[in-house]
């Protein structure tokens, strides 16, 4: 039996302050909401043939403040649907991290990540635990929790789908 609950992708690792320009710069969000048009240019600012060099399932680890800039919502989607399976950072822009989890993406604080994951490393990530492990070095790391609601939600695959699913919303369930 497969647990879905469990992510397995490679790491790309980046640092602190990766801005939702970096993510998916203006010029190409406001061309489309199309979100497999939006995937192609997903952290074009870093590096615009990012999309063609991940794999499905992969996972961001950043340092700190990832999301940041403008409220633009296009920023996880375009991560989602490019591949990335997941992003770890120390921390998240509020906007970037509510964002994440209405569509489903996970988004999981791990306090001092920064420089205990290397490029390419095979992460695993328990979303139900909030646990990545770091497969080469045999490191976990607890992610800090979030409210059940938020967790609920996430593992639903985002809002929209735990909407259908229950047909209300999880900060409305008993």
């Amino acid at each position: 039996m497969t647990n879905t609950n469990i992510i397995k992708g490679k790491a790309w690792v980046f640092g602190d302050n990766i801005n939702t320009d970096i993510i998916i710069p203006f010029r190409f969000k406001s061309r489309t909401n199309d979100p497999y048009e939006l995937a192609k240019y997903a952290m074009y600012g870093y590096d615009p043939d990012f999309h063609k060099k991940i794999s499905k399932d992969d996972i961001i680890v950043a340092g700190r403040n990832f999301g940041g800039g403008s409220s633009r919502e296009q920023a996880p989607v375009a991560l989602k649907y490019a591949g990335i399976s997941a992003v770890i950072a120390e921390s998240f822009a509020r906007i970037f991290y509510r964002n994440a989890f209405t569509i489903g993406l996970p988004a999981l604080e791990v306090p001092n990540i920064a420089g205990k994951i290397k490029q390419q490393d095979a992460l695993e990530v328990d979303v139900s635990k909030f646990i990545v492990k770091n497969i080469r070095t045999a490191n976990s790391f607890q992610a800090k929790n979030v409210p059940a609601f938020m967790q609920r939600m996430l593992l639903e695959g985002g809002l929209v789908e735990y909407y259908k699913k229950y047909k209300q919303f999880p900060w409305n369930q008993r």
